[in-house]
């Protein structure tokens, strides 16, 4: 355990979100996405697992370490229904919550129809899956950068 950090970020989901740069992505998957085969073919190769906890915890656990890339663009996409484009469940509206408390005033998420979203996963940097069991909590979550005055030193 490390002070600050919190207990759903391992050592392994830390290095990863470390090493990511500006730009990169990372997915933040629910039970039923193909997690492990789109992992083996994002840059990271492998899946990172938050346990059994619920998409809204991971993510905001992920957030309190990830800077979003929100300055410069929309920085989470999340998971259109099929059939629905406009319509956003209550997973997702949980976690426009937590990136909108995060970032301190609202902060878009943008839709990625199905298919398109897999398409996206595999180039990804690394895919985090969650225990999260309702449809459509799969999010991307694109690396911001942290201005020099807030580095701890």
């Amino acid at each position: 355990m490390l002070k600050g950090i919190r207990a759903e970020l391992s050592g392994d989901i830390l290095q990863a979100l470390c090493t990511m740069g500006h730009g990169d992505v990372v997915v933040v998957s629910d039970a039923n996405f193909p997690s492990d085969s789109v992992a083996r073919q994002t840059r990271l190769g492998s899946l990172l697992t938050m346990g059994n906890i619920p998409a809204p915890q991971a993510i905001e656990a992920i957030l309190s370490v990830f800077p979003l890339d929100t300055p410069l663009q929309p920085s989470v996409g999340r998971m259109e229904v099929i059939g629905k484009p406009d319509e956003v469940p209550t997973i997702q509206q949980e976690v426009q919550a937590i990136v909108d408390r995060a970032e301190g005033k609202p902060a878009p998420m943008y839709a990625v129809e199905r298919m398109a979203f897999y398409e996206v996963a595999k180039k990804a940097h690394c895919v985090i899956a969650t225990g999260e069991l309702r449809f459509y909590g799969c999010f991307l979550l694109t690396k911001g950068v942290i201005p020099i005055e807030d580095v701890v030193r």
